[in-house]
């Protein structure tokens, strides 16, 4: 399964565009559509210099190849289409890392999609605190993983 254009509009929309580095809400150096890691697979640093929107695309790409694989991986019960691209989103926000040792990963390794929906919410804190923009993605992103079900 492959991230669709749900799972990157809702990326691209939460994450917004820049082509100089920028500090994120918890200070740490990113680019592009919210990329951390460069093409090369460097930590990008605010010394980094400009990219080009072609070259923000193809970050969020390798980082989605990444994501889509992590999902592989980690969750062992199937999902639909509409689960997998609100889980794309969920995971390029908080890292693979996170999910795996998630509630919601063990929820939806038990197949209680449901549950697991309902933990999308509790996910709306940056350096503690809560973040409106965290709300609103994780709304989107929890009504997108209970579209098909």
């Amino acid at each position: 399964m492959k991230a669709t254009k749900d799972a990157i509009d809702v990326i691209t929309t939460f994450e917004g565009w820049s082509s100089e580095p920028y500090l994120d809400p918890i200070g740490i150096p990113t680019i592009g559509y919210g990329s951390i890691w460069d093409i090369n697979g460097d930590r990008v640093t605010m010394e980094h210099i400009p990219i080009t929107k072609e070259h923000g695309q193809k970050l969020l790409e390798k980082e989605l190849c990444h994501i889509e694989q992590s999902i592989k991986r980690l969750v062992n019960y199937p999902l639909n289409q509409s689960q997998f691209d609100a889980l794309c989103s969920f995971i390029f926000n908080v890292g693979s890392g996170n999910f795996q040792r998630s509630t919601m990963r063990m929820k939806l390794n038990r197949g209680n999609y449901e549950n697991a929906a309902n933990e999308f919410p509790k996910w709306r804190r940056a350096g503690g605190k809560i973040l409106k923009g965290l709300v609103r993605r994780r709304a989107v992103e929890q009504a997108l993983f209970r579209k098909d079900m």
